[in-house]
C-alpha cells in the first residue's frame, strides 16, 4: 500500500495528525529544528555572501535517521512544521537533510489541528517558500552577527556569561529608561474634593467639584482646601444641568500573540513564557477520552484579528442558540489588521466555539483550562452584539462651585454578558454607578465634604503586559520573540521582577550605558523596528536578504573595532555583607539572581556557597519571639518567614505589618489590588478588612480644623 509520511515537529502533533489521516499515512515528529549555526563558532561566512555553516543539533543524529529511514519506504514526503517563518526553515532544512527537492508540492500548513483542516491540508501541497525561508534566515544570521560580537565584548569589558542581541537590548534600554523617569520625577501635590450629597431619602451619592467660577477646578494646597471649605459653609445645593446619553460598548477582537499574553497576564497571572508554553500544548492537541487528541485551538503565533468564515457562521449559531438573537450583531464583526500586522493566519480562536470549556475541564490540566477559557470567552464575547449603556452627568451649582456627579447603568449587557477586556491602568469596566432620578432646580441636602490629598504619579513601570504591548506597538521583535526576550532578560540579571513589576539591576544599566554610547544603532527603538521592516520586505521579495546585512554589518564592524580600543574595564562591585561563609571564612557579598538578591561567597569557583537573603521587616513573628524576614521560595515567589526557622515554621504571603486585627487581635498584612492597598487580617477565620487609602483620607480630614469642615452629622 502506497504510504505519505508527514513530517511535524512534536510528537503531540504527530498524534494528533495520525488520527486524522488514518492508515495510509505515517506521521513522524523532527521534535524542532534539526540543524542551526553551531553554537561554538561564529558560522557565518560574512566574506562569502555571509554564508551560513548549518549543522546538525546535538542529539538530533538518531532522529534524523529514523526519518530518512522512514521517507524511503515512503511514496511522498509532506512536511508539516508551523505555519511561519521559521516553521518554513524548519521544512528547508528537513528538505535537505532528506534530499528532497524543495520546488516539489513537499510542503504544507494549517492554522489549526482539526480533521477538516489537516485533511485538506494533504490535499493542497505546496513548494517550500524560499522567499519566508531567506528572511528567517536573515534574521538568524542578524541575530549572530549581533550576539557573536557584542556579547564577547561585554565579557571582556565587564563580567563573563553576558550576552546582548538587537531584541533584548532595547527591551532592557526601555527598562532603564523608565526607571529614569520614575528616578527623575519630582511629584506635584494637588486636591480634590468630594460632596456626598442625598435627595430626599434615596441612597447618598458622590458629586466632585469640577469647576470654580466655570473655570478648571485646579486645587493646589490644603490652604486653598481650607478657603473653599469655608466659602461653602451654608451654601445651597441646587441641581443645575442634568445630561442623560446613550453610549455603545463595542468588544475587544478575537486574541493575538501579543494581546493573548498581556490578558493572561492581568487576568491568570501567567508570565509570558507560561502562556506560550499552555498555548503550545492546547494547540498541537489533547487526548479528551473518546473523542481521542484535537487540538484545541488555532495557531498561537499570530499578529491577526481576522477568523474565517466558518469559524463566524459558528460563532454566531451558538450565541443566537445560548443568548438569543438579541445578542448577534446584524453583521459579522471584522477588525482590520493594525500597522504592521502581517496577517498570515487567523487570530486565536478555539477549533470549535462547540467545545466549551466546563465540558472538557476534566481532561486538562488547571492551567490548560484556565487559558482555554480566557480564549474562549474572548473569542465568543468578540462575534455578540455590542453593550448599551445609559450614562447620567449632573452639575450640581454651591454658589460660586459647580460638582458634577456621574452615573451608568447598563441597559442591554451585550458582549459584556460573557467576557470584558482588562486594563493595565484601571480596574475592568463594566461596573455600574447608578444615580437617583435627579431634576433640574432640585435642591440637596449636603451630608459632607471630604478633601483629599494626592499627588502625581510617575509613569509606572513595565510588567509582563506592559512590556509585550510596548514592544508590539514600537515593532519591535515578532509575535514569536516577546516570550524569549522577557526570559532572557530576567536570566541574564539585566532585569529583576517584583511584585510584577520589572527594575534594571545595576548590571542591566551599566549595559544599557555602554551600548547607548558606542552602539546606538543596535539599541536604537527606531533602529531595530525598522530592521524588522527590512526582514518583512525580504519575505515580499522586494529585497535580497544578502543586501539587507552588507548594510548593516560594515559600520557595525567598523564601530565595533572603535569600542574594543577605547571602552576600558567597567568593575561592578558586589555589595559586602557582615554574613560570614561559614566554608571559608569570607564576608559573603549580594549576587544578582533570575529571582532577585541572593548571598554568594566571593571565593567562587573555589567556594560555592551560596545562601538566601534574608530582608527584616522590623516586624515580630506572631507564633515567637523572632522576626519576620522576606524569603523566596523555590520558583522565586516572595513570602515571609520567621528567622527562628526552623524551629518555628509561621509563613505569611502578604506583607506583614505591626498593625493589630480590631476584631481578633491578630497580625494584619498588607496586600495591593488593582492599585488600592488594603490590611486584611493574618487569621483565615477572621474576614476584617481596612482600605489603606480610606483610612489615610480620614487621617487628612482630622489635620483640618474641625470649623472649616462640613459634617452634617
Amino acid at each position: 500500500m502506497a504510504k505519505t509520511l508527514v513530517i511535524v515537529e512534536s510528537p503531540a502533533k504527530a498524534k494528533s495528525l495520525g488520527k486524522f489521516l488514518g492508515k495510509k499515512y505515517d506521521v513522524k515528529a523532527s521534535m524542532g529544528h534539526i540543524r542551526d549555526l553551531p553554537k561554538s563558532q561564529f558560522g557565518v561566512d560574512v566574506k562569502n555572501g555571509f554564508k551560513p555553516k548549518y549543522i546538525t543539533i546535538r542529539g538530533k543524529g538518531d532522529i534524523i535517521k529514523e526519518l530518512k529511514a522512514a521517507t524511503k519506504k515512503a511514496d511522498h514526503v509532506l512536511l508539516a512544521s508551523d505555519p511561519d517563518r521559521e516553521g518554513e526553515a524548519i521544512a528547508w532544512h528537513l528538505a535537505n537533510v532528506l534530499d528532497l527537492d524543495e520546488k516539489s508540492p513537499c510542503r504544507i500548513e494549517f492554522n489549526e489541528i482539526t480533521k477538516q483542516a489537516v485533511q485538506n491540508a494533504v490535499k493542497h501541497p505546496r513548494p517550500i517558500d524560499l522567499k519566508k525561508v531567506d528572511a528567517q534566515q536573515a534574521r538568524r544570521i542578524l541575530d549572530r552577527l549581533v550576539g557573536y560580537n557584542l556579547s564577547p565584548l561585554l565579557w571582556r569589558k565587564i563580567k563573563k556569561g553576558l550576552s546582548a542581541g538587537r531584541v533584548q537590548s532595547v527591551a532592557i534600554r526601555l527598562i532603564c529608561d523608565r526607571e529614569e523617569e520614575i528616578q527623575s520625577f519630582v511629584p506635584e501635590e494637588y486636591w480634590t474634593l468630594t460632596a456626598k450629597l442625598l435627595k430626599g431619602n434615596a441612597v447618598a451619592f458622590d458629586a466632585k467639584l469640577h469647576k470654580i467660577n466655570g473655570g478648571k477646578a485646579d486645587i493646589a494646597d490644603e490652604n486653598q482646601v481650607r478657603r473653599i471649605l469655608d466659602d461653602l459653609q451654608g451654601a445651597t445645593y441646587q441641581v443645575t444641568g442634568v445630561a442623560r446619553k446613550e453610549k455603545r460598548r463595542q468588544p475587544a477582537p478575537p486574541f493575538t500573540t501579543s494581546s493573548l499574553q498581556q490578558e493572561a497576564y492581568r487576568k491568570l497571572n501567567f508570565t509570558a513564557r507560561k502562556t506560550m508554553m499552555v498555548a503550545q500544548q492546547l494547540y498541537e492537541g489533547l487526548d479528551l477520552g473518546k473523542e481521542g487528541p484535537v487540538g484545541l485551538v488555532t495557531y498561537i503565533r499570530t499578529d491577526s484579528t481576522r477568523i474565517s468564515e466558518t469559524a463566524e457562521k459558528e460563532a454566531r449559531e451558538f450565541i443566537a442558540g445560548r443568548y438569543g438573537a438579541e445578542y448577534v450583531p446584524a453583521q459579522a464583526r471584522r477588525t482590520a489588521p493594525k500597522g504592521r500586522a502581517q496577517d498570515a493566519h487567523e487570530a486565536i480562536r478555539p477549533t470549535s466555539v462547540f467545545r466549551e470549556p466546563d465540558s472538557i475541564k476534566n481532561f486538562l490540566t488547571r492551567d490548560q483550562y484556565k487559558l482555554y477559557k480566557l480564549i474562549w470567552l474572548r473569542f465568543v464575547a468578540s462575534q455578540m452584539s455590542h453593550a448599551v449603556i445609559d450614562t447620567t452627568s449632573v452639575d450640581i451649582k454651591a454658589g460660586k462651585y459647580t460638582f458634577r456627579a456621574t452615573g451608568s447603568m447598563i441597559k442591554f449587557a451585550g458582549f459584556m454578558q460573557v467576557y470584558i477586556e482588562g486594563r493595565d491602568d484601571e480596574e475592568e469596566g463594566g461596573q455600574e454607578n447608578r444615580l437617583p432620578q435627579l431634576q433640574e432646580g432640585e435642591i440637596l441636602k449636603i451630608l459632607s465634604l471630604v478633601p483629599r490629598q494626592h499627588f502625581t504619579q510617575p509613569p509606572p513601570r513595565y510588567t509582563d503586559a506592559t512590556l509585550i504591548k510596548t514592544l508590539e506597538e514600537k515593532g519591535i521583535g515578532r509575535p514569536s520573540t516577546y516570550a524569549p526576550t522577557v526570559d532572557t532578560i530576567l536570566k541574564r540579571g539585566y532585569v529583576i521582577r517584583e511584585n510584577k513589576n520589572f527594575y534594571p539591576t545595576e548590571l542591566g544599566q551599566v549595559v544599557v550605558d555602554l551600548l547607548k554610547q558606542y552602539f546606538p544603532e543596535i539599541i536604537d527603538v527606531e533602529f531595530t523596528a525598522d530592521l524588522e521592516k527590512k526582514l518583512d520586505d525580504i519575505e515580499e521579495g522586494d529585497v535580497e536578504w544578502v543586501k539587507i546585512l552588507e548594510n548593516f554589518y560594515a559600520p557595525f564592524k567598523e564601530t565595533l573595532n572603535v569600542a574594543e580600543k577605547e571602552i576600558e574595564h567597567i568593575q561592578v562591585e558586589d555589595e559586602v555583607t557582615e554574613e560570614i561563609c561559614e566554608q571559608c571564612g569570607r564576608n559573603m557579598v549580594v549576587k544578582m539572581g533570575r529571582y532577585g538578591k541572593f548571598l554568594a561567597c566571593p571565593g567562587f569557583p573555589e567556594c560555592r556557597n551560596t545562601k538566601p537573603l534574608l530582608e527584616p521587616t522590623g516586624v515580630t513573628c506572631p507564633s515567637c519571639t523572632g522576626e519576620l524576614v522576606l524569603r523566596r521560595s523555590k520558583k522565586g515567589r516572595k513570602f515571609y518567614g520567621c528567622s527562628n526557622y526552623p524551629e518555628c515554621e509561621f509563613v505569611v504571603w502578604d506583607q506583614p505589618t505591626n498593625r493589630k486585627c480590631p476584631n481578633c487581635g491578630s497580625m494584619m498584612v498588607l496586600k495591593e489590588s488593582k492599585g488600592e492597598k488594603i490590611y486584611r487580617c493574618s487569621n483565615k477565620e477572621c474576614e476584617e478588612k481596612i482600605t489603606a487609602s480610606a483610612e489615610d483620607v480620614q487621617e487628612r480630614i482630622d489635620n483640618i480644623t474641625e470649623d472649616s469642615r462640613l459634617n452634617a452629622y
